[in-house]
């Protein structure tokens, strides 16, 4: 069995040989392990380390392309390198290599596709309280979504399997954490999680300058995954919605025009009327969208077991 350990690289040149040199050299169970870096347009001497550090693989993309597509590239080398089980690790060191093993064994053991490493978010010092919030919520918005019960949806240090590397398709650029979830949620993967460490930090992320525009992404990311793999709930959910609203209005409508028992001869709500009208014509439209985007979203998995097909026969 063949692991290939890949870590996607922007200017990683002070960390980076810190994170080879603690990465696993053997694993019971694993006959080859081997190190890829992933080069995302670094302008300093992150190849330059890699090459020092004798990593058997270095992928340059050539420029900036984001951690989702540096993290989909890699995944493809990988696999076309006849990688059985693939790890991601970040180039700033923050997972410990030594938890690797214990990341695999779920796979090894054929008991899941993917395994994310879960960090002790509440007992980790370097996050504040309002990074812990945001981590804690965001990871329960991310289980309804994906009907999962992964307790760190954001965490990098991750263990994917032949066959999920072959099914993953990444659209944002942004990240690839969220999106990996929603669709092996949605494509019936086995994902499961064990407790990691942490290493101290040793730099500020790359990927947001400040705790807003994190959120910010991460929300649209968020929102985009569910449209592209539940359209028919998220355009039902927020169209019942609006029809509840008109449904609300109407019968207020109907209580102040024929109940009241002093109504106003001279008022016609005309105002209701027409929201009433607004939000009931919104609700209509947006089930209407919910119902293409099922049909859209029929040809786009046919699209993505077509690839799959492809990606399969071709190894």
């Amino acid at each position: 069995m063949k692991l290939i350990i890949q870590i996607p690289c922007f200017n990683e040149e002070k960390t980076l040989a810190t994170t080879i040199r603690d990465l696993p050299k053997e694993i019971l169970g694993i006959d080859q392990i081997e190190y890829l870096v992933i080069d995302d347009g670094s302008d300093d001497q992150t190849v330059s380390v890699a090459k020092k550090e004798n990593v058997h693989h270095i992928l340059r993309l050539g420029s900036n392309r984001g951690l989702g597509q540096c993290f989909a590239k890699g995944i493809q080398f990988a696999i076309e390198k006849g990688a059985d089980i693939v790890v991601n690790t970040d180039g700033d060191n923050q997972y410990p290599g030594s938890d690797i093993p214990a990341l695999i064994k779920p796979i090894m053991e054929g008991k899941a596709d993917i395994v994310v490493g879960g960090r002790p978010i509440i007992k980790h010092p370097e996050f504040g309280l309002i990074k812990k919030f945001f981590q804690l919520v965001g990871s329960k918005v991310i289980r309804f979504l994906s009907n999962t019960d992964i307790r760190d949806a954001t965490s990098g240090f991750r263990a994917f399997s032949k066959e999920s590397c072959q099914r993953i398709v990444i659209y944002s650029k942004f990240s690839y954490t969220l999106e990996t979830l929603i669709q092996a949620g949605s494509n019936g993967l086995r994902i499961s999680s064990v407790d990691i460490g942490v290493n101290l930090k040793t730099r500020e992320s790359r990927l947001f300058n400040s705790m807003f525009e994190y959120i910010y992404r991460s929300f649209i990311t968020i929102i985009k995954m569910f449209i592209y793999y539940q359209p028919g709930k998220f355009f039902f959910m927020i169209g019942f919605v609006f029809e509840m609203t008109a449904l609300f209005i109407g019968l207020r409508w109907i209580y102040l025009t024929f109940i009241t028992l002093n109504p106003d001869p001279l008022r016609t709500y005309l105002p209701s009327l027409i929201l009433l009208t607004i939000c009931a014509l919104a609700g209509f439209f947006l089930f209407f969208m919910g119902i293409i985007g099922e049909i859209i979203k029929v040809h786009r998995k046919l699209t993505e077991e077509t690839l799959y097909q492809i990606r399969k026969n071709s190894l």
